[in-house]
This record gives C-alpha cells, structure tokens and sequence, in this order.
C-alpha cells in the first residue's frame, strides 16, 4: 500500500475554473494581479497579521496564488498554496478586501486551494492562522507546530513574532513523517524512497537525526 494517501475531497466543488461566489469569481492569478496582492498582503504585514513580501517574491511565486474578483473585474482578494513536496502544502495569505468581506469569497478561494493540493496529490494541507474556529468547517485541525518543520524552516525562524508567536497550527490530512527543509529525521535516500510510497523498515541512525556541524 502506498505511503501516501489522497486528502478527502472538499465538500463544495471547484472543478470550474470561475465557480460563482454570490456576486465574485475565483481564479488563478496572473502576473497582472501582483501588485493588486502585494498591496493587500503588505497592507496587512505592519502589525505582524501577515509576513511582508516583496514585490518581486510576489511575482516569482505568483503561481502560487488564487485570486477573488467582482463581476466588473474588481479585485477582491487572494489566497495562496505553497507546496513544500508530495508530503506537505501550506495555505498561505488568504486576505480580503474589507468590502469582499462577508460574501463567501475568502471560503470559495480556500476550498479552490484544496482541490488544488488534491490534484497535486498533497497528503497534507497546514496552516497558521488566529481564527480556527473557521478552518475547523474545512476539515482542519490544531496541531503542534513541530510536526511541521518545513514551515519553521521557511519562515518562522524569519518571522519577529518568533518568540510570541499567536498563531494556532493547523492541519487537514496525514502529518508528515519527512521535511525538505533543514535538519530531517531521514537520510536523503529515505527521503527519495518515502516520496515513491516505499516505507522503509528502519529509521535512519542517529547521526542523521541532527544537523551537521561545520
């Protein structure tokens, strides 16, 4: 039996590439949309909501993005999907405008996100938000936030809430056995063979479970 396993599929269907959202669409971003997503993001970056990104990290990873947009082609807001590997996707910047709040967008851009890591046949979607109670109706649970080095990795020992951070670590599907990032657990060999669904019938030894010294 493979190793890694489909995420269940989300409640409310995505496959349309411009699903309706009461009086909004949603869609993927395009190159047009970074500056519209660099203001909203940075916007919200001053009191530490978001991490701050510059302009030209927008565009590099603007493919990461799914955009909200009115009928009249109004942009209303963004979320992003970032994928660390087979074993794990993060949900990244999902931010609105204050006059798109309330009409279902934010959801609609969440729920296009997943089918999005089920496509890729991600095993784990992880986030890190302030306000669970809303990611608990997409299948999301608290984890601890060491079951996800990939994201301490990246960004969270950048972050200047490191120390204080107030954010509640979630995730939907099987926690990840492995890391791409920094120090892991395993040996790239067993890394490989975890990627092709091939469960190894020991661990690694000691010596690489701990960062190398130099």
């Amino acid at each position: 039996m493979s190793v890694f396993s489909p995420l269940a599929p989300v409640s409310d269907s995505t496959s349309s590439s411009r699903p309706r959202v009461g009086g909004a669409t949603v869609r993927k971003a395009k190159l047009q949309d970074a500056v519209h997503i660099f203001d909203l993001v940075n916007s919200l970056s001053g009191d530490g909501t978001l991490l701050r990104r510059s302009y030209a990290e927008i565009c590099e990873n603007v493919r990461d993005f799914t955009v909200a947009e009115s009928e009249s082609g109004v942009f209303l807001g963004c979320g992003a999907l970032h994928l660390y590997g087979p074993h794990l996707a993060e949900v990244r910047s999902i931010v609105m405008k204050p006059e798109a709040k309330g009409q279902g967008a934010g959801g609609k851009i969440l729920r296009a996100l997943l089918a999005e890591a089920e496509d890729q046949g991600v095993v784990c979607v992880s986030l890190f938000t302030r306000i669970p109670d809303f990611f608990f109706h997409y299948g999301f649970r608290m984890v601890d936030r060491t079951t996800l080095p990939d994201k301490i990795y990246k960004d969270c020992q950048n972050c200047p809430r490191l120390y204080a951070c107030d954010e509640v670590a979630m995730a939907r599907g099987v926690l990840p056995r492995v890391a791409v990032l920094g120090p892991s657990r395993f040996a790239q060999p067993e890394l490989v063979k975890l990627q092709a669904g091939v469960i190894p019938t020991h661990y690694p030894h000691e010596k690489h479970d701990k960062p190398e010294k130099h």
